[in-house]
């Protein structure tokens, strides 16, 4: 039973049987002993029968020390005073109340907030004293009766508050972990939406334009393009329930892109009047790269392209990716003419930071000298052993 409880969190349950035993032994045996013992110098000696009613006085109460922390301590230090005052237990033996008056305390600092903690124990403490300063004699003095009083108290107080602080600053912790690992999905989520919306959504933009403008003079052609947007649509959609089904536990999803779906983006592109040559160069086997990797070279790609349709299109794209044992380098550039924009990065160069910051990689966009614009990004990983 001992390693059972030693292995496992305790119940409740658990810990009164601990603390009802506790009691039994200090007060049934310890404090009863020290009240069995005759006076030093002499004296009427108390029938056994009161030496053990005391012992279990003082230390009984241990037994619900959790439930009434405060009323534990008042009672067995009141008693324990008693006790020494009227002799019943020999001041040299003053230890064996010091153990219950110890673990009462240290159950009050653990359990109670300091301020009132710290009250009740300086309440205590005069009981404690007073009953020590009366048997004042040859162990000590009335000053040293203070200060034997303080060595009962202060230590099981100090190792309570102690505990008491150290698991409050670990739930403050674990709160703030709580915290960050939310902050920290809501992102990743935003930037799965951001990029697939911002795809999907410039691709059909574009094509209900086309089927706008020839809807009267080529209904064939229009009706091609709104079978684009209805096929564009439907990849959305089953993009975006991936990305929320991983916030439904046991929610099936579509598998994540990777460097295998890159091609798609290719000829979702050219729907868009852009020109995408893309080239995947694997210096790697197929697998090597981990998802987190695969999927943050799609997206980054994926957003690339999107900001040549929506800002460059027509335009011709290149787009390299290069598997190197330990890192992913990637760049997409283009020859096409965009607007100035204000000063800062929109969310789509955020988001593409952010994946490469996350990897640990380097990331670079912006203007080319010869015109266009060019996106680059290194993704280390760990190579299996």
């Amino acid at each position: 039973m001992t390693a059972l409880l030693l292995t496992r969190r305790l119940r409740p349950v658990d810990l009164y049987t601990v603390d009802a035993v506790l009691a039994v032994v200090v007060g049934g045996m310890l404090c009863a002993y020290a009240a069995l013992e005759s006076p030093l110098h002499g004296g009427v000696r108390e029938p056994a029968w009161v030496s053990v009613l005391v012992g279990l006085t003082i230390g009984l109460p241990l037994a619900v020390r959790r439930r009434w922390p405060v009323a534990v301590a008042v009672t067995i230090s009141c008693a324990a005073a008693v006790a020494l005052i009227t002799g019943l237990i020999p001041n040299f033996a003053a230890a064996a109340p010091a153990v219950a008056i110890g673990l009462s305390f240290y159950t009050v600092a653990v359990s109670m907030p300091p301020r009132r903690s710290v009250v009740c124990a300086a309440g205590c403490l005069t009981v404690i004293s007073l009953g020590l300063a009366t048997t004042a004699g040859d162990l000590w003095s009335g000053g040293g009766a203070v200060g034997y009083g303080i060595v009962m108290i202060a230590p099981a107080w100090l190792i309570g508050w102690l505990i008491r602080e150290r698991r409050a600053l670990a739930a403050r912790q674990g709160e703030h972990l709580i915290r960050q690992a939310a902050t920290e999905e809501r992102l990743r989520v935003a930037r799965e939406l951001h990029d697939v919306v911002a795809h999907t959504m410039s691709l059909i933009v574009v094509k209900a334009a086309v089927a706008n403008h020839v809807a009267e003079a080529d209904p064939r052609e229009a009706g091609a393009a709104l079978r684009v947007i209805e096929e564009t649509g439907r990849n959305a959609l089953t993009d975006i329930r991936r990305v929320l089904g991983v916030l439904r536990e046991g929610t099936p999803y579509a598998p994540t892109p990777g460097l295998d779906e890159l091609p798609g983006l290719a000829e979702q592109a050219a729907i868009g009047g852009v020109d995408v040559r893309l080239d995947v160069r694997r210096e790697e086997p197929d697998g090597a790269v981990p998802e987190s990797v695969g999927l943050a070279v799609y997206r980054i790609v994926q957003e690339a392209v999107t900001n040549v349709v929506k800002h460059a299109a027509p335009a011709a794209c290149r787009a390299t990716v290069t598997v190197t044992p330990g890192e992913v380098r990637v760049e997409v550039t283009d020859d096409g003419r965009r607007p100035v924009l204000p000063a800062g990065d929109g969310h789509g160069l955020t988001g593409m930071r952010e994946r490469v910051a996350l990897h640990g990689g380097d990331f670079r966009a912006g203007p080319r000298a010869g015109g266009g614009f060019a996106v680059t990004a290194r993704l280390p990983y760990r190579v299996a052993a």
